[in-house]
Parts: structure tokens; C-alpha cells; sequence
């Protein structure tokens, strides 16, 4: 079974939020270690996987809202 990596951060914490967010919607997900970050004081990189078939819907649901605000008078 392959996966895809969906999203990258050094921060573990926001990809276990992340996961559960697709886990909530039932999409199989899991999170990788990228190896030794470079510069001091930062985590580990880690990325966040999904299987192909729930690569776009995953994406969708992680992605930030784009909604104009309308002024009420």
C-alpha cells in the first residue's frame, strides 16, 4: 500500500491535529519522521500521509477558508 505525503511541518504536534482532522472523516492517515532538523531549538520535521484515493479530499479539509467578509450595514 503507498502513501502520499500531504503536508510537511517541524512541529509534531500540528500533525497529530491535523490527523485528527481527517481521522474525524474517517481517512486513514499517518505521520512520518523527516529526520534531523538542521537549525538548533526547532522539532524534527514530520510529514503528514494519506493513501491516494483521499490525497484531494484530505487536502481540501486542511486547507485554510478562503470566505470574503461581507460588512454588515
Amino acid at each position: 500500500m503507498s502513501w502520499i505525503t500531504i503536508k510537511t511541518t517541524a512541529l509534531r504536534w500540528e500533525a497529530e491535529l491535523m490527523q485528527q482532522v481527517l481521522e474525524a472523516q474517517e481517512i486513514p492517515s499517518r505521520i512520518i519522521d523527516l529526520g534531523v532538523c538542521s537549525s538548533l531549538g526547532m522539532g524534527s520535521p514530520v510529514g503528514l500521509q494519506v493513501l491516494p484515493g483521499d490525497q484531494w479530499t484530505a487536502l481540501l479539509l486542511l486547507s485554510p477558508i478562503d470566505e470574503e467578509l461581507e460588512s454588515v450595514d
